[in-house]
């Protein structure tokens, strides 16, 4: 039986009457997608039609997750508003933390003592609040929510940029920063700017070598990593009905990668096939009774290009296997044409390392169709060139694969089985000699890819393929090898043919765990003591954020002129940084430290306007702290793209920085700079950016009258006494600039419980 049974029965009951409601408003059939947002409105029944990419409207999701990484600052926020317990189903999730170094059982044991301060305080959090709580090894998050809690129609909300891989089940699955879990949990009303939508029409089948990621790595290239900014991507069509459900899965995780708000899939056979082997039965029977509910009215399958604002159609028949990157998840090269695009760009072609699973591809299919190339290594006569690693995306997925051979057959080709975790795919990898910063390949089928992000070398060219493409390239060791049309030299020298992978959607015994690593909360949280100790360098409890001050902001510094790509990576590093997540004066000394600086090319080095010396970022920020002055931040365009983690919006604000100008924002990192206080601003001309120089003082002038659709304007004062001014835009409504003048959202909620 599902969790929450009570809660999804009750999403059903009452989604018929505000599809009915929402379709009357608009006067047209509806996607998929404004049905699950209309029927999840925070006022109930539909009473208005929202206009697409303008409106900003409240929900009420239905759930929250968060990951150990990010538990942290959301939950040490949410003990600030005053709540006895959440108000929606919560849980916590035990993976980022481990550290992939030797093996599972060992890497474990290393991480639950080594973690045991945060550990013992998110569930002990858990406990008193009524949050559900799984414990370290119990999996990834993404993987243990489609397994566990997604569902057809639903709303969701985590504190993880790859919560959309719940789309898979038919969710509107979206990811957030910690204030904004805090919001819902204690019972408010969450805000989002409603999305546009772009459909993904997928005909014909997959084939052959072909799989689910190869369509979202051919979408990423066409889109670009900044392309589904603001909209929701729902995909439909023969091909997608054909597709697995953690198929669809992969599909909507790597959604993240090209800025989507979300992704999702109309509810199908594979979907119910997937619940009822998960133990959910009783959630597909009743999703059946509202079947025609969970995918879109049939009128805009037909005719796609009428109701969505973008149409993009994939023949899965034609379509090949897919390699992107290196250094950006957008950058697509079909198979066929890698061997020209390495030669071409000079990309080391020896793949040194091969690593599947994470929570984009761990599922049962994907582990099996990859054994099955792992068997060929030993019938064929082959030998396997490269590492080898596997990260089991749960303890269900990998009990069972180890129930049903598949780890004894990746033995056999020498791979190294790590824990239940995110591990490499974070920055969570031990990997020998990467601090040596040699230039090498890695071919892996996690998410993300950006330099310095699986084991920390600047120079380790990750390339982001399918499962199976990355068993084929391990095995041969070669980057421009195609399995497709190649063949290998085996130990005899004789030409060799790699047959095309095969595996079930689903384990034919079912799945199987010994222990999945739940842990319930207590009934009565009332009388549990979180602690948290004052010498920890781990977790510190929050001090509200000051207010605004009522004025203009003038005589700010310039601290950085960011050039180019600047991610969550570049603002608010994971990796070894992970283990301060839950304590923000420690973690503000990652701040914009892979952040690169317009005036010198260099990551890590700004001057300091105080005494004219180059340093370190955190350190030079600290000093305009100390001296009381304020700073600016300015950055290139899609600013904050990547990770959802607040702790990129949340260091800048701690240690002085009032303002963000950039070209433009990734959704999450805007909405995180707003909820903590801070002011985001765009520029209206991005020739503007050039106008600003390494010595300049700027003053934010117009905040007197702050509203919403009205520019305000910048000041620069440069060293040698002249001026420049130029308007800036920003995106905030009323209810955000409440959060400004407050400064930040949390002091609202805490205000309003006294």
């Amino acid at each position: 039986m599902a969790f929450d049974i009570e809660m999804i029965k009750a999403v059903y009951e009452r989604m018929p009457a505000r599809i009915a409601a929402a379709r009357a408003l608009t006067g047209k059939p509806l996607t998929l997608t404004e049905k699950i947002l209309y029927s999840h409105l925070w006022e109930g029944t539909p009473s208005t039609a929202y206009a697409r990419g303008n409106s900003y409207v409240d929900f009420a999701p239905d759930r929250v997750a968060m990951q150990d990484a990010t538990a942290q600052m959301a939950l040490l926020q949410f003990m600030q508003a005053g709540r006895p317990q959440v108000a929606v189903p919560s849980t916590v999730h035990c993976d980022h933390l481990i550290e992939a170094k030797v093996a599972s059982t060992t890497d474990l044991a290393v991480a639950v003592d080594k973690n045991k301060e945060v550990y013992d305080f998110l569930s002990s959090v858990s406990d008193k609040y009524g949050i559900g709580f799984w414990k370290p090894g119990a999996g990834i998050i993404h993987q243990v929510v489609l397994e566990n809690y997604a569902f057809p129609g639903g709303m969701m909300i985590g504190t993880d940029s790859h919560t959309v891989n719940a789309g898979g089940l038919g969710m509107i699955a979206i990811g957030v920063g910690g204030a904004d879990a805090c919001d819902v949990m204690a019972g408010l009303a969450w805000e989002l700017k409603f999305p546009k939508l772009i459909g993904v029409k997928l005909t014909g089948k997959l084939n052959g070598w072909t799989a689910p990621k190869d369509v979202i790595l051919k979408v990423a290239g066409i889109l670009t990593v900044k392309g589904g900014t603001g909209c929701v991507v729902e995909y439909f069509g023969e091909g997608a009905t054909s597709m697995s459900c953690t198929g669809k899965g992969t599909i909507c995780n790597m959604g993240a990668e090209i800025g989507a708000t979300t992704s999702t899939f109309g509810y199908d056979d594979s979907m119910a096939r997937y619940l009822k082997s998960t133990g959910r039965a009783d959630v597909a029977d009743m999703a059946d009774q509202v079947r025609e509910h969970l995918t879109a009215d049939p009128e805009v399958y037909a005719n796609p290009e009428k109701y969505f604002d973008q149409v993009i159609e994939i023949d899965l028949d034609t379509l090949e296997p897919y390699l992107n990157g290196p250094f950006t998840p957008d950058l697509a090269t079909p198979i066929s044409k890698m061997k020209e695009m390495a030669e071409k760009n000079g990309w080391p072609t020896k793949i040194e390392v091969g690593l599947i699973g994470s929570c984009t591809n761990s599922s049962y299919e994907d582990i099996a169709r990859a054994a099955s190339l792992a068997k060929q290594v030993a019938a064929k006569g082959l030998k396997t060139k490269a590492q080898f690693t596997i990260t089991p995306g749960s303890e269900l997925v990998r009990y069972t694969i180890e129930r049903d051979g598949f780890i004894d057959t990746f033995d056999t080709i020498g791979a190294t089985v790590f824990s239940n975790a995110c591990g490499p795919c974070i920055g969570q990898w031990a990997r020998p000699g990467a601090e040596k910063a040699e230039k090498n390949t890695i071919v892996h089928s996690f998410n993300r890819n950006f330099a310095k992000r699986a084991d920390g070398n600047p120079n380790t060219f990750a390339f982001v393929a399918s499962p199976e493409m990355v068993t084929a390239l391990a095995i041969a060791g070669d980057l421009t090898f195609n399995p497709l049309t190649d063949t290998l030299t085996n130990e005899k020298g004789e030409q060799v043919k790699l047959d095309a992978p095969s595996g079930d959607e689903l384990p034919k015994l079912g799945f199987a765990a010994e222990d999945a690593g739940y842990q319930a909360p207590a009934a009565d949280g009332s009388g549990v003591q979180v602690k948290v100790s004052v010498t920890s360098d781990r977790l510190q409890l929050l001090d509200p954020f000051a207010a605004w001050e009522g004025t203009d902001l003038s005589g700010l510094k310039l601290l950085i002129k960011a050039k180019g790509k600047c991610t969550t990576d570049h603002i608010s590093m994971a990796g070894p940084w992970l283990k301060y997540r839950g304590h923000l004066d420690n973690i503000s000394n990652n701040m914009l430290i892979g952040a690169v600086n317009f005036f010198n090319e260099k990551t890590d080095n700004v001057k300091n306007q105080l005494t004219g010396e180059y340093g370190a970022v955190p350190a030079t920020q600290r000093a305009y702290k100390a001296a009381g002055i304020g700073t600016i931040v300015v950055g290139d365009t899609n600013y904050g793209e990547g990770s959802s983690r607040e702790h990129a919006a949340m260091e800048p604000r701690h240690l002085g920085v009032r303002a963000v100008l950039v070209k433009s924002f990734a959704r999450i990192h805007e909405t995180n700079l707003k909820k903590q206080g801070m002011l985001a601003l765009t520029f209206a001309n991005e020739a503007d950016y050039d106008k600003i120089q390494e010595n300049d003082s700027i003053n934010i002038v117009g905040l007197g009258s702050f509203a919403p659709e009205k520019s305000l304007t910048i000041e620069l004062v440069h060293a040698d006494g002249s001026k420049d001014s130029f308007a800036v835009n920003h995106t905030y409504n009323a209810q955000q600039i409440e959060w400004f003048k407050a400064g930040g959202a949390l002091n609202i909620i805490r205000a309003s419980v006294k």
